[in-house]
């Protein structure tokens, strides 16, 4: 039985890729994050996910819910596939660290 892929289906896959960043990037410094090309590919990785689950929720979710930057979420994915060697790491950790607890808060309530 397929599971259907709804606005709660992508709502909950956001969910689950934004907890985990909290959690892997809970008591990481930059500096700590910097130096791990692992965890750096791993943080990216769920970037472009949450991106790409973004872009499929339907615009009456997304207006809704229109206090959560969907078009910015939404373009990050490009910018780290495209830019993926010249990434800003700096912006990178501070998404992780600001910008997805935020978006966690807006989207979970």
């Amino acid at each position: 039985m397929e599971i259907p892929k709804d606005d709660l289906y992508y709502q909950r896959k956001i969910i689950i890729d934004i907890l985990f960043i909290m959690k892997h990037t809970k008591n990481i410094t930059f500096i700590l994050f910097n130096e791990n090309e692992v965890l750096q590919d791993s943080m990216l990785f769920r970037l472009i996910q949450i991106s790409e689950n973004s872009k499929k929720l339907s615009e009456e979710y997304r207006s809704a819910h229109n206090n959560i930057p969907w078009q910015q979420l939404a373009g990050l994915r490009n910018r780290i596939v495209h830019e993926y060697g010249r990434v800003d790491l700096k912006i990178i950790y501070n998404t992780l660290k600001i910008d997805i607890p935020e978006t966690y808060k807006k989207i979970s309530s």
